[in-house]
């Protein structure tokens, strides 16, 4: 173990289009499997420093928790911050101090958990002095957190907080990978409000109940997959093309697609806030991640934002400043 103090963080991200096609096995069942998202400002922060002693302390800012053990050994089946300990009980840690705090809310469906994982992982990469590849670093974030949260998770969330960006993570029989998409980040931020439902959400569940449902045979279910993965390959393109009216058609259909995906995806507060930011002229919007609470963002021209931040805030959001972040895992030596 290296005895240095390491910052590091990693930004979050907007789902456009082709969430929870990402979940193992669901996309070998569609040819085109795609995620469209975009990593965002709202990053997720850790700090390793080292102790004068062979414990392990970890700190949760945002869930005010700490957790302290004599050995990593102990923190395999914690329940109190699991995965953090999961993480530092796989890296086999000793003698450090973790503190984390993330800039979103807790439960907002952009990735969080996800972000830190990356961060952590990056920062545990470095304290070992090792060279794992971002391939390497994206199975153990994946297998960790699935082990933190008791079902299968996806593999989109990984990419935007190790690279920063907009971006398709292609999903096929032969692997999964991230390709940049050549769109100007300004362009599409600038149609773009992003706000707090204030209702926390579990991805877990939600994501669980719809793959067990495709596995089973639900017709509709996979129906509406089939439509959710030519929405995403319809969105790349537009997007590509710089086709807002397009973006806007194609996330107006995401929405619809996945709210029958499951009860609960949406709630009649979240039907609320969108349909004021519609009535203060959104072309569309959509709650991130698996739904049921969190972000929601909507889309529109951007002299319509200003009036769309308003009417999500009057209907009881809290409305979110960020950016599309193009930088993305950061990892400081501070020695």
């Amino acid at each position: 173990m290296t005895p240095v103090h390491i910052r590091a963080s990693a930004p979050t991200r907007i789902d456009l289009a082709g969430g929870t096609l990402d979940i193992w096995p669901l996309y070998l069942f569609h040819e085109g499997a795609q995620t469209i998202n975009a990593a965002i400002s709202l990053r997720a922060r850790c700090e390793i420093e080292p102790r004068t002693d062979t414990r392990l302390v970890i700190v949760s800012e945002d869930e005010q928790s700490r957790v302290e053990v004599e050995h990593w050994s102990e923190l395999r089946d914690r329940h109190d911050l699991k995965l953090l300990g999961r993480l530092l009980h796989h890296f086999r840690a000793q003698g450090l101090e973790l503190r984390t705090r993330c800039d979103s809310p807790v439960g907002a469906g952009i990735a969080g958990s996800s972000a830190l994982n990356i961060a952590v992982c990056g920062a545990l990469n470095a304290w070992t002095s090792a060279e794992r590849s971002p391939d390497e670093i994206f199975q153990i974030a994946m297998n960790v957190e699935a082990q933190a949260i008791d079902v299968p998770t996806g593999v989109q969330d990984y990419r935007p907080a190790y690279y920063g960006g907009i971006s398709a993570v292609e999903l096929s029989v032969d692997g999964v990978r991230r390709t940049a998409l050549d769109v100007p980040t300004q362009d599409l931020q600038s149609r773009l409000a992003l706000a707090y439902t204030n209702a926390s959400r579990n991805s877990g569940i939600n994501n669980w109940e719809v793959t067990k449902r495709h596995i089973d045979g639900d017709a509709d279910v996979r129906r509406r997959f089939a439509s959710i993965c030519d929405i995403a390959i319809a969105m790349r393109k537009a997007l590509e093309r710089r086709d807002w009216g397009a973006v806007g058609r194609e996330l107006s259909a995401e929405w619809e697609n996945r709210k029958g995906l499951a009860p609960g995806v949406s709630t009649p507060e979240i039907d609320a806030m969108l349909a004021a930011a519609k009535a203060a002229g959104a072309a569309a919007g959509k709650v991130c991640g698996a739904g049921g609470g969190g972000c929601l963002f909507c889309f529109g021209e951007p002299d319509r934002i200003p009036a769309i931040r308003r009417a999500l805030a009057d209907a009881g959001a809290r409305v979110l400043d960020f950016c599309i972040e193009s930088r993305g895992l950061s990892v400081e030596r501070l020695d």
